[in-house]
């Protein structure tokens, strides 16, 4: 008789956990998150510095007068180093456009033209500075940015000087050019980025006419330009999150 209580016991125990199964709602199931990816936005001003290096191209030397004939010498490389200031315009998750003012100063940027004779014709021409407002295209992704720009160049033109053999002296000389360039800028921290640039300056050609001689000479003036940069981004906020 006891064992007949027990089973049927456990028949009524397992008939409730039955039913009460049976009222449990069914599981959801959810579906997993979608893929979360930063977007980094560049959009916004930003203000920053830079040092580098400023190369002259072998000059293409054309002369008419002069016995012996100008040989040209000076510095091929000088340090430079400036700031620039600029804005941006994230128009794409992938493309920037903006503008940019930059000014660097030079040292050492001379160029000589000399006939080598002792207390003869010597014809200096030195730079201190260049500037620039340029337009830029940039292709984004992530904290990085690859660009090209381009604009006008400026520059000082007062520091063209002979020697008295040679004065009178007559300077045709550009102080506007156009500048063209390209680079790389990366994000390395918030509100922070490190570039490094290449930009070539183009002012045309440079003529000098002596009246004293007479003679002339004139040679293309351009200069080449590599520089590591930083720049401080005043918009930055952190990435932005967008999901795929």
């Amino acid at each position: 008789m006891k064992k007949i209580l027990l089973a049927t016991a456990a028949l009524v125990a397992l008939g409730s956990a039955s039913a009460v199964a049976a009222d449990l709602p069914a599981r959801t199931y959810t579906k997993a998150p979608a893929y979360v990816a930063p977007v980094y936005n560049w959009t916004g001003f930003y203000v920053g510095a830079h040092i580098g290096a400023g190369f002259n191209s072998n000059d293409s030397l054309s002369q008419v007068g002069f016995a012996p004939a100008l040989v040209r010498s000076g510095d091929n490389a000088s340090f430079l180093g400036g700031g620039q200031v600029g804005a941006d315009y994230q128009f794409s998750p992938n493309w920037l456009v903006g503008i940019e003012g930059q000014i660097s100063g030079l040292a050492n940027n001379n160029r000589t033209f000399s006939d080598g004779v002792a207390g003869g014709v010597t014809f200096t021409d030195k730079n201190d500075w260049l500037a620039s407002v340029t337009g830029r295209l940039g292709y984004v992704w992530g904290p990085g940015m690859i660009y090209a720009k381009g604009g006008v160049a400026f520059r000082d033109n007062n520091n063209f000087a002979a020697s008295a053999a040679a004065l009178p002296a007559v300077v045709g000389q550009n102080d506007t050019g156009y500048t063209v360039g390209g680079g790389l800028e990366y994000m390395f921290a918030p509100a922070w980025s490190a570039k490094v640039e290449y930009q070539y300056y183009n002012f045309n050609t440079t003529t000098v006419t002596s009246t004293a001689i007479p003679a002339s000479f004139s040679y293309r003036d351009d200069l080449h330009t590599v520089k590591l940069g930083v720049n401080y981004h005043f918009n930055w906020g952190g990435p932005v999150v967008a999901r795929y």
